[in-house]
């Protein structure tokens, strides 16, 4: 069994796909250029699952679909999360692999598709907040609302879109396996776009769930079955912000459980933007986690040395 510390390591979207760029084969050199603060972790002893965010990959299959709507079958959404997590991990996989070799660094790596159990009576099911996909005209959503079964929103001014549950993860089913993978030295990425969500049927069945994970809840939560002390979260920014956008902004470099918790309760942090990654982090911390980062890709080894990002202690 490895002795070397653990952490998790949840990659923001952007990691993959860039603003601005088209999302082609170019996702490649994205993905590449994210992982010099992984390879730093790995110099730096720790054992690693990365995992990483599928929204706007996850939007494109959708599109795909729409596209061949009558000339091609229609996938479920956990199908969908499947094929990105497995198209995603392959990248991240091959360009990690690379990168170890040369560093010379003797590192496997492996993706492991990941599933995820949430209760299908969670009130976020009968409530669905995500929003999916493309944008459309109020014509075509009261439409697809008839004719698909969607439920749809207006999103801000740009236009409707559909709209589907994000539930609590609960468990993550391959979390012995990855946890093994781990402590044999294994670098393993998992829980692609929170996992894919699933429920037990009353056969005691696993059944996949038309819902969408926050990747970095379901990052908390196997950081915590697993049971790394740290948990990365690398983004856009260099670091946590409160009274963003204001003349009195002001970076976090580090704060504890309980003023992290104190400025969430006091609304710091908007739900479309730090809030997740902030309840996740709290999550971590009070299940018995060590320390959270949040930074930028490029400052990941650094933020966990106190020398920049935010450092959530608990």
């Amino acid at each position: 069994m490895s002795g070397r510390k653990k952490a998790v390591v949840a990659l923001g979207g952007n990691a993959i796909t860039k603003p601005g760029v088209e999302d082609t084969i170019a996702k490649f050199r994205h993905t590449r250029e994210s992982l010099d603060g992984i390879i730093e972790l790995i110099r730096d002893g720790y054992d690693l699952v990365v995992t990483h965010g599928n929204g706007p990959q996850v939007g494109n299959a959708l599109l795909r679909i729409e596209i061949a709507r009558g000339k091609a079958p229609i996938l479920p959404l956990g199908v969908l999360v499947a094929d990105t997590e497995g198209g995603m991990g392959y990248m991240i996989q091959q360009s990690l692999d690379n990168r170890l070799r040369d560093e010379h660094l003797d590192r496997p790596v492996i993706t492991v598709i990941t599933q995820v159990l949430v209760d299908p009576n969670d009130p976020a099911i009968a409530a669905p907040s995500k929003y999916i996909g493309q944008f459309y005209t109020e014509t075509e959503a009261s439409e697809f609302t008839l004719t698909r079964g969607w439920q749809m929103k207006k999103d801000s001014n740009r236009g409707w879109r559909r709209v589907v549950p994000s539930p609590t993860p609960l468990r993550t089913i391959e979390a012995g396996m990855i946890r093994n993978l781990v402590e044999s030295g294994s670098v393993v990425i998992a829980a692609g776009g929170g996992g894919i969500p699933i429920y037990v049927d009353h056969r005691n069945w696993y059944e996949g769930i038309d819902a969408v994970i926050d990747k970095d809840l379901a990052s908390a939560l196997l950081a915590k079955e697993i049971g790394a002390g740290v948990l990365s979260i690398l983004t856009s920014v260099d670091a946590v912000a409160v009274n963003f956008g204001t003349p009195q902004q002001k970076n976090l470099s580090e704060v504890t459980l309980a003023e992290i918790q104190g400025l969430y309760a006091d609304g710091q942090f908007p739900p479309g933007s730090m809030g997740p990654k902030i309840a996740a982090a709290i999550k971590f911390l009070e299940s018995g986690g060590d320390v959270v980062t949040i930074t930028s890709f490029k400052n990941a080894a650094k933020a966990l040395k106190g020398e920049a990002g935010t450092r959530i202690v608990r």
